[in-house]
């Protein structure tokens, strides 16, 4: 089967489009035949080595944390899924991902895929989904009637966030850059700021209960976002190199949040895509044979929007 890996860690470059055999599930796994993957920044860091402390990889490794396709082949034990069912799943991140025809799965972390959109297409929920998912919810503890400020919302994850806590009836105040405005609008943000041109921590005249960074900021840029918070509000903070700060006197708690994957909660997005609550956004779409050049794209600054990557088909 074709695949892509890489033997060694670092540019581009290293990644390669191989052969290799096709893999057979072992007890309470399942055999995916893979329509895509989705392309995430952090699989450019693993193939790095920046990431061999909190997410260590074996050599070759292949890349693709989300997987959307169908169900091939079952291990044994496995009696809750079917052969040709149609499922999506966040991968173990130390794992083989599903950059490739065929992936071998744990079966517990999968769902059922969308049924309303390209089965490819769903490769682009799981990891960014169920990020804004836990930030919001599970760290957030966001609830109707309270204020959020989702920082960097103009990303993947940010475009779930908004949608979600529109759904929660939560006040949504979102940054983002003049090029993802519209589409953050679009998602029902009640307020944008334009974080290229405007102070947020001016722009932001009313206290917020949650804060939701998604951006690469710098770690007093970070700060400077906790007098916007409440007393006993919380911020959640996705950008690992650096921790979450808080203010204990007035008992504002900062989270580093470090997604897991939780088969439910996606079920649960799913769901909500599957009736046309949640929209699922592709702005790309590559063949698995382009993604060395897609990394590079990445690397240089060039991408925007969520890019699936589609598995051969012969």
């Amino acid at each position: 089967m074709k695949v892509v890996r890489f033997h060694e860690f670092g540019g581009p470059e290293v990644l390669r489009y191989e052969d290799v055999e096709q893999p057979t599930p072992g007890a309470g796994q399942v055999r995916i035949r893979v329509a895509a993957t989705s392309f995430n920044g952090v699989e450019a860091n693993i193939r790095a080595g920046y990431m061999q402390g909190p997410i260590p990889v074996e050599l070759p490794h292949t890349p693709g944390i989300d997987v959307a396709g169908t169900v091939d082949a079952l291990g044994e034990g496995v009696d809750d899924l079917a052969v040709g069912e149609a499922v999506i799943g966040f991968l173990p991140m130390t794992g083989t991902g599903a950059a490739a025809q065929y992936v071998i799965a744990p079966a517990e972390i999968l769902t059922g895929a969308p049924r309303n959109i390209p089965l490819a297409d769903a490769a682009a929920l799981p990891l960014v989904g169920l990020t804004a998912w836990q930030a919001l919810f599970e760290h957030g503890k966001l609830s109707a009637g309270q204020r959020v400020l989702i920082n960097g919302a103009g990303g993947a994850v940010g475009g779930y966030a908004v949608q979600l806590a529109k759904e929660a009836r939560a006040h949504v105040i979102a940054t983002a850059s003049p090029r993802t405005a519209q589409p953050v609008k679009d998602a029902g943000a009640d307020e944008v700021i334009d974080h290229t041109a405007t102070d947020v921590t001016a722009a932001v005249t009313e206290t917020v209960d949650l804060v939701l960074n998604l951006a690469p900021v710098t770690p007093e840029q970070l700060a400077a976002l906790v007098p916007l918070i409440r007393d006993g509000g919380t911020l959640v903070n996705t950008t690992v190199w650096m921790p979450a700060p808080s203010d204990e006197q007035r008992g504002v708690h900062g989270i580093n949040l470090f997604v897991r994957s939780d088969a439910d909660q996606l079920a649960d997005l799913a769901a909500r895509v599957s009736t046309g609550e949640l929209h699922v956004e592709v702005a790309r779409r590559v063949a698995l044979a382009d993604l060395p050049a897609l990394h590079a794209q990445a690397g240089a600054g060039e991408l925007a929007g969520k890019t699936i990557v589609l598995a051969p088909t012969a």
